[in-house]
């Protein structure tokens, strides 16, 4: 047992039995090496007066500059926002070993209760616990405050709530405690006990025993208190840090630990020492222990199709693969051979958020554990599989139609086929469709690449027909393919594409580009533009709180109709848009409606608005508020297609729908009515038929390649496949060798293995041992026994692994023709250096730091820069004012820490060239370059290869720049755009700043 535990105190003692229950002696056998506090946990008010808060202050935007670089309470003085919360999560953390002990975990568990699997769900949203505390603090349930807490997204109109709080639940309630608290000063509740009421208040239903808990709660904690465990029982902490940062901070390797296990009492225990570093299989994937999958990057962070394809492909293999995105539920399959099991296999299933879904699937394949879908799965694999983890989508079929169904139907569909124990071949059903294999007999399969991983996957799995299937893909070598294959996942009503590179490694929590999703949304003149008529809206939450963040549009039942007629102006409603509006728009829709809002009463709806199950007197979709058609607005809003549903009276909808622009120019009755919309709708499906044909001549097109690598034999199984590298990708160290000895720390972390990969990728030559060969390059990042005996020796350099992404980085950078290796940096990229060359590898960089041959990384690596520089004033030599030059900053409307890197970040725009005495336009346009360039694009010098072509104002300009000569997916705009951009801090639609 560890030596802190003869040291703790009494209270320590007491409060990990309280914590963790009377069976602590079966958790030291679980976890040997956990830590045990020496003393009583912190008060929980520490939490918000020591982190939460700070943290939040830290990250107010819109300070002055003169208030940001005062010196705090807290002492984060000259510090970015994000140095100044780390700097107070070091600070909290290192408070709580000296007070209290190792055990971070119960605090843990409530800084990011999100990511606490031990606990169970408490089933209360925002209503439930609204009614519990009008119960706690016996107030009226018709009084204006307890209204304004079950209506908390509704803006200030109730006399007692506040504007400032709508949309925000836990500060609503914070607004009622306040006025009727128990306590005035903090309560005396500690971290521990909290959590063990959370643990009381999780495994309870019953409404009577919560209105108990908070009971306790209110009698013991103050409104800020109680405003603070709201968000914590919500799961809404929105201090201003993620996981990563709270994980990186307690221990280097705890998100790699959390990525292979999502177990915060694993990362709190297994990482307290921060000197204990994971090695080797430490790393990996386990069975039985669920891990945080990869996911896939989405279009608009990466551009377009083009772009996307680009980005999966090599010089040597322009392979890619295409899949259909499921509407289901991502989930993880772990199998293990288990002769005590019935039927001889033990299985796990978890989801992406870490649920275990072995009640609902099955752990055995026969007997009472056996669930919706392991019973039918027993022939399934391979006879020589032992062990197997599999990466999948869980979907509902119904095999009447034998098609997908939504995801909505899928734990009722899994709850009935649990108790199908004859197998009947009717009605809904979960299936299981695998697209990955990451573990297969004992070897971990993630460092391989996708298609060596398939090939496994193939060999492994045989499948059960509408149970367990292997997800198709379909290879593809261009990115005309991909348009084909979304229209026809499109018309079958699916979620979309996922576009995938077949040469990747399996990255962890990770959403890269190897992965990327294709959804209708993103795509170019697929689907209409409609003009349809707003008749009812919804009030948001957050930012968007106190005012409509929604609309309900709808059609016109009859345009020809007088006013006497029951048929003026009534509409049915169709679809439901809240993407694609900036402040502006919504400013102009609420100054347009202003005073002509009603709410919707559900016992007397309005007569000149059908929603959705009106037959069945169900209200689907229903608004906070509505609006009479002749008062209303007309908006343009576009959309991938139309799909069946019966939430809206049309009982179809838009797929996808998004704002276009809001069309001042018509009048309500200028909408859309049922008839017209029902013509477009028979154009666009005769347009499909003919992209069907279009389809079909693509398919034709296609190749069939095959792996030119070494296959690898799986111990035990006859699969096969290859090693993680997949051909060379260029030339840069071609002619050098290079001894990797472990793996890359810093800045990002690669395995030794992929280090490798991207040598051998580019041309370079792997060997396993050191030699005197001067082209040879000793690689490491971790001072290993192996690496710590190359030093002693004092006759070879040790480079960082960094120095070959900064290689590969510049050579693609310069686009040059001949390859060019960074000479080395002192500081930047040795890890250990012979003396006799540290002047020339000094001379290397200027007198700052600052690479002659290498441009400047990011931001981070520009901040370092700053600080060694020294500016010669015109009065007086001085350092540089840092403080002074992030006021400039301010006062041009912008912040070094706050700038939108990435707004502009897929857009190549070409700026057209105005008239050689148009000084206006040469100072704008160069404005507006500076705005692309922060933002992350790139102004092209031709116009060949643009997205973007920003042209002067004005009809001359029209006639002169209308020929320009664009490509794809190219848009013509004016310098409005960019600035509109700017303003809003988001991309509004294009075609409003056509040539102005």
């Amino acid at each position: 047992m560890p030596q802190d535990v003869d040291m703790a105190d009494e209270d320590a003692v007491r409060e990990e039995r309280l914590m963790y229950g009377e069976d602590v002696e079966e958790l030291d056998s679980k976890y040997p090496n956990r830590p045990h506090n020496r003393h009583k946990t912190l008060p929980f008010h520490s939490l918000f007066t020591e982190l939460f808060n700070p943290m939040l202050e830290s990250s107010k935007k819109n300070r002055p500059a003169a208030a940001r670089r005062k010196q705090g309470p807290h002492g984060h003085s000259n510090l970015s926002p994000h140095e100044a919360r780390r700097n107070i999560i070091e600070r909290f953390i290192a408070n709580w070993r000296k007070k209290v002990g190792n055990d971070f975990y119960p605090a843990m568990r409530l800084i990011i209760p999100e990511k606490d699997r031990d606990r169970a769900m408490y089933g209360l949203k925002e209503k439930a616990i609204a009614k519990l505390l009008i119960r706690v603090t016996k107030i009226n349930k018709d009084s204006d405050d307890a209204k304004s807490m079950v209506n908390w997204k509704l803006p200030g109109q109730l006399r007692q709530a506040s504007l400032t709080t709508a949309g925000d639940f836990a500060g609503r309630c914070y607004e009622v405690l306040s006025k009727r608290p128990l306590k005035t000063e903090v309560g005396d509740m500690s971290i521990a006990e909290v959590n063990q009421m959370l643990d009381q208040l999780s495994q309870t239903g019953s409404e009577e025993q919560q209105y108990g808990i908070f009971r306790r709660f209110y009698r013991r904690m103050n409104p800020e208190e109680l405003t603070w465990l709201i968000r914590i029982i919500l799961r809404q902490m929105k201090i201003g840090a993620t996981e990563k940062t709270f994980l990186d901070i307690w221990h280097p390797d705890a998100e790699a630990l959390f990525n292979i296990s999502s177990n915060l009492r694993r990362v709190c225990w297994e990482l307290y020492d921060r000197k204990v570093r994971l090695e080797g299989e430490e790393t990996g994937i386990t069975l039985m222990q669920c891990f945080q999958p990869q996911l896939a990057a989405f279009q608009n962070k990466i551009g377009t199709i083009d772009k996307m394809v680009a980005k999966l492909q090599s010089p040597d293999d322009d392979s890619f693969w295409i899949e259909e995105k499921l509407d289901g539920e991502r989930m993880q399959l772990h199998m293990i051979e288990d002769p005590s099991a019935p039927g001889g296999k033990l299985f796990g299933f978890w989801s992406r958020k870490a649920k275990d879904y072995a009640y609902l699937y099955g752990k055995h394949l026969e007997g009472a554990e056996a669930g919706a879908l392991t019973r039918f799965i027993a022939d399934a694999f391979h006879p020589n599989v032992h062990n197997i983890i599999l990466d999948g989508e869980m979907i509902t079929w119904d095999m009447d139609v034998d098609r997908i169904v939504g995801f909505g139907t899928l734990k009722t569909a899994a709850i009935s086929e649990k108790e199908n124990v004859t197998g009947t071949n009717t009605g809904q059903r979960p299936l299981f469709r695998v697209f990955d294999c990451l573990y297969l007999n004992d070897k971990v399969l993630t460092p391989f690449t996708l298609r060596d991983r398939r090939n496994a996957l193939q060999t492994a799995v045989k499948g059960v027909h509408r149970r367990l299937e292997i997800h198709p893909y379909i290879e593809a070598h261009a990115h005309t393919e991909v348009e084909p294959e979304l229209r026809k996942v499109v018309a079958d009503a699916s979620e979309g594409l996922v576009l995938k590179n077949p040469r990747s490694s399996y990255r962890l929590n990770e959403r890269n580009e190897d992965w990327a999703k294709v959804k209708p949304e993103y795509m170019s003149e697929f689907g209409e533009s409609l003009d349809c008529v707003v008749i009812g809206g919804y009030f948001g939450s957050g930012h968007r709180g106190g005012a409509h963040s929604s609309f309900l549009c709808g059609l016109l039942v009859n345009k020809n109709a007088k006013e006497d007629d029951p048929e003026y102006e009534k509409c049915y409603s169709f679809f439901k848009v809240g993407g694609g509006f900036s402040r502006e728009d919504y400013a102009a829709i609420r100054g347009r409606t202003q005073g002509k809002w009603k709410d919707w009463d559900t016992k007397r709806p309005p007569a000149i608005i059908e929603l959705g199950g009106h037959t069945e007197n169900r209200q689907y979709e229903r608004p906070d508020q509505w609006i009479r058609p002749s008062d209303s607005v007309v908006l343009e809003c576009k959309a991938a297609s139309v799909e069946a549903s019966d939430k809206f009276r049309m009982s179809i909808t838009l797929r996808f729908p998004r704002f276009k622009q809001l069309r001042t120019d018509k009048r309500w009755s200028d909408a859309l009515s049922i008839s017209e919309f029902m013509e477009l709708k028979d154009t666009a499906e005769r347009e499909h038929t003919e992209k069907e044909k279009e389809f079909k001549v693509e398919q034709r097109r296609k190749k069939a390649r095959t792996s030119r690598k070494k296959p690898l034999v799986v111990v035990g199984l006859d699969a096969k496949f290859g090693t993680p590298y997949a051909g060379p990708q260029g030339s840069l160290f071609e002619g050098l060798s290079f001894y990797i000895m472990t793996e890359q720390v810093q800045p990002n972390r690669m395995t030794k293995a992929e280090l490798e990969s991207l040598v051998k990728s580019h041309g370079g030559k792997v060997v396993q041992r050191g030699s005197a060969d001067e082209n040879l390059i000793i690689v490491a990042d971790k001072c290993l026994v192996k690496v710590s005996s190359l030093e002693k020796r004092g006759t070879q350099n040790i480079v960082r692994p960094i120095w070959i992404q900064d290689c590969i980085r510049q050579s693609e950078a310069d686009a040059s023709p001949v390859p060019f290796i960074l000479p080395f940096e002192a500081n930047r990229h040795m890890f250990y250096l012979l003396e006799a060359d540290q002047e020339k590898y000094e001379n290397n960089v200027d007198e700052y730091g600052d690479s002659y041959a290498r441009d400047i990384e990011d931001v981070a690596e520009l901040r370092t820069l700053f600080k060694h520089i020294e500016v010669a004033r015109v009065v007086e030599k001085q350092k540089f004012d840092r403080d002074e030059f992030l006021k400039q900053l301010e006062d041009h409307g912008s912040s070094v820490f706050e700038l939108k890197n990435c707004m502009f970040s897929n857009m190549r725009v070409y700026f057209a060239p105005g008239d050689d005495l148009d000084q206006d336009w040469v100072v704008k346009s160069r404005i507006g370059q500076n705005y692309i360039r922060f933002a992350g694009g790139i102004v092209a010098a031709k116009e060949k290869g643009a997205t973007h072509v920003v042209v002067p104002q004005g009809e001359a300009s029209k006639a002169k720049h209308e020929e320009v000569q664009v490509g794809g997916l190219a848009r013509t705009v004016g310098l409005g755009w960019i600035e509109r951009c700017w303003q809003e801090g988001t991309r509004v639609d294009e075609e409003r700043f056509q040539w102005g």
